[in-house]
């Protein structure tokens, strides 16, 4: 083999420095991301709730009914406890009310239903990259009244044919970082099979009680989607929409998220 020349030996030289950097680098853009969050859903901890405006003292669901804050509407089956002096003032049949949910969670309790499940993931601590999937069973919406929310199950959401509701998260936009960050998270909302792209305005904090992330979001669509996109049965519905005694229908989630591994 002939013998190196000069510009030889140094190409040499900056190759292997080069590969040497690379041998560095690698494993530190591997750490880097390692830093990333991966978060999954705390179901005990996290409930899901909806709401119809005008509510007629009685239209609002949560699915974890055993929360203390929360109380049924009228025509509830007997059994439930209703503690009139912290229970708000309901307003009269077909008057808008703008408490949106109307009996809201205070503290986390272990007591919820086991019914929503998911994950988000994040690679960085601005929380832009964050994608993820909520999952939540329909069957476990709860007002108060077993008539009332099996009749629903079967003529509104069918969840025989359609056992989940969900929310695919693409991305965070408009992130305010602190020690409560705010956000609208952008994605694709399913219900009933029917895809539509939803934006949700989001807030998170450290939550002490159950050593999560809590993450609360809600968003409005009006009545009549029901049945226009998502496909409702207009006759089981009967008045509510088609004579439009229902204004707006709200949808939101309560969650708790722990770090995977913990």
């Amino acid at each position: 083999m002939r013998a190196m020349r000069g510009r030889d030996t140094r190409r040499l030289r900056r190759l292997l420095t080069f590969l040497g950097s690379a041998a560095i680098l690698v494993p530190a853009a591997a750490r880097a991301q390692a830093k990333g969050h991966h978060w999954v859903v705390d179901a005990k901890n996290s409930l899901v709730w909806w709401q119809v405006d005008p509510h007629y003292s009685h239209l609002w669901s949560t699915s974890c009914p055993d929360d203390p804050t929360w109380q049924p509407g009228e025509g509830r089956d007997p059994g439930w406890t209703v503690d009139y002096k912290a229970r708000p003032i309901i307003l009269a049949s077909g008057i808008s009310d703008a408490r949106v949910p109307l009996f809201p969670r205070i503290a986390v309790h272990p007591v919820c239903r086991q019914v929503a499940h998911g994950e988000i993931m994040a690679m960085d601590d601005r929380w832009t990259s964050a994608r993820g999937t909520v999952v939540i069973s329909p069957d476990s919406f709860e007002t108060g009244n077993r008539k009332r929310d099996s009749y629903a199950r079967r003529a509104l959401l069918e969840t025989g044919k359609y056992p989940t509701i969900e929310f695919a998260i693409d991305s965070l936009v408009s992130v305010q970082p602190g020690d409560t960050i705010r956000a609208i998270a952008v994605g694709t909302f399913t219900l009933r099979g029917v895809k539509t792209p939803q934006r949700v305005p989001v807030i998170a904090w450290k939550d002490p009680a159950s050593g999560g992330l809590r993450v609360q979001g809600r968003f409005m669509m009006a009545a009549g989607d029901l049945v226009h996109v998502y496909g409702m049965n207009a006759v089981a519905l009967g008045l509510a929409v088609v004579m439009h005694r229902w204004k707006s229908f709200y949808m939101g989630l309560d969650l708790v998220l722990q770090e995977a591994g913990n």
